[in-house]
């Protein structure tokens, strides 16, 4: 009798075994569809959606054209197969034309497309990228993959860089692999992260560099190649991840006004002086150097600390950093440009009055810090 039930136990397992095996097969054969990733494009117009007069009209053209609709309809149907994509056109002009109140609009109409989106594309000018870039950063409170993209050639000449970008951009924002990275940027097959990325050219189609960081990787037809991630992934998942800035608990009264200040050889007062007496509350100063300003322009800077303005140093060089000068109200910007410098202290400051928070801000925000833990328990050479 006891071998029988051995003989009958080997027999169910042989059957729960091949029934398994059917199953396995029958899965393998008909794998469960994984659901299309939806990316939404959000246009706001710039060189990419740009218009020339030829088809070699490569700087002679007219920016902001184009709908954004028209731009991911070209696209199609090679797009369909990474993502299913809607389209939503914020504005259609340059960059440069955008106002404080526009981006602070264009961060609730992000954070209400990832809502209903696995990513977000947004299509921009290139002048001011690595700003609407960065106020991105700091402002969007999800965590899914944000994109910024553009082009340094409109979409309708020969060789235009644009179409490219935006199927790489859409590419990126559907991977998911930029989840917790905050927003980043996509031209020439480069990613980079927003506090690091810089145009540091005119024309050239290579045109945007992250300095010594680097860019963070590359895409490669369909190959996602990334070689490191923001600072900020650390905190992923955690309540640290989100910076303060909370657009919806900041009252709707106008930011704080905010300006740059360009030093340069025997630079005067004026500068300074004209904006602290326009109301500025923060005034950030693109020094030479590390941060070195003239005599004269020395003096208007510590009379407007005197005056209440929260004074910001950074380095005209758009490479390395400022730290804090021993002189009371006067913030070092890190390793931030002026112009990004400029407007972490806007959103500071329309978020405290506390100089040392705001300092901190500027020492933790977007950075990492990286420390030995452990000493070598033995001595070198030993």
């Amino acid at each position: 009798m006891a071998q029988l039930v051995r003989r009958s136990g080997v027999l169910i397992t042989l059957v729960a075994l091949a029934l398994g095996a059917t199953a396995s097969l029958a899965g393998a054969a008909e794998p469960i569809p994984r659901p299309t990733p939806k990316v939404a494009v959000i246009g706001t117009g710039g060189t990419i959606a740009g218009v020339s007069k030829t088809k070699v009209s490569f700087d002679d053209y007219q920016a902001g054209k184009l709908p954004v609709s028209r731009l991911v309809n070209d696209l199609r149907p090679e797009v369909n197969r990474i993502a299913d994509v809607t389209t939503q056109q914020f504005g259609n002009k340059d960059s440069n034309n955008y106002t404080i109140p526009e981006y602070r609009r264009l961060t609730a109409a992000v954070d209400h497309a990832l809502k209903f989106n696995d990513g977000v594309v947004v299509t921009t000018g290139t002048d001011t990228m690595e700003e609407f870039a960065y106020w991105l950063d700091l402002t969007v409170r999800s965590d899914k993959p944000v994109v910024l993209t553009g082009a340094m050639r409109p979409w309708t000449v020969i060789g235009s860089d644009a179409p490219a970008n935006l199927y790489n951009a859409i590419h990126l924002a559907a991977s998911g692999r930029t989840t917790c990275f905050g927003t980043v940027v996509m031209l020439n097959d480069q990613i980079h992260a927003a506090r690091e990325v810089r145009k540091s050219d005119t024309l050239r189609l290579n045109a945007f560099r992250s300095g010594s960081s680097g860019e963070l990787g590359v895409i490669d037809q369909n190959h996602i190649r990334l070689n490191r991630a923001p600072a900020r992934v650390e905190q992923c998942g955690k309540p640290g991840w989100k910076t303060p800035f909370d657009l919806d608990r900041i009252a709707r009264r106008p930011l704080p006004k905010v300006d740059i200040a360009y030093s340069y050889q025997g630079a005067g007062p004026q500068a300074i002086k004209a904006f602290a007496d326009a109301g500025a509350a923060g005034i950030v100063t693109a020094g030479a150097g590390a941060g070195g300003l003239s005599p004269a322009m020395t003096e208007a800077r510590d009379d407007a600390v005197k005056n209440g303005v929260v004074m910001v140093s950074a380095s005209r060089t758009g490479s390395g950093a400022v730290y804090d000068p021993d002189v009371r109200g006067v913030i070092g910007a890190q390793d931030l440009t002026p112009q990004k410098a400029r407007l972490l202290l806007l959103l500071s400051l329309a978020t405290t009055h506390n100089e040392h928070r705001i300092q901190t801000w500027f020492h933790t925000l977007g950075t990492g810090q990286f420390t030995i833990r452990h000493q070598l328990r033995t001595p070198l050479g030993s």
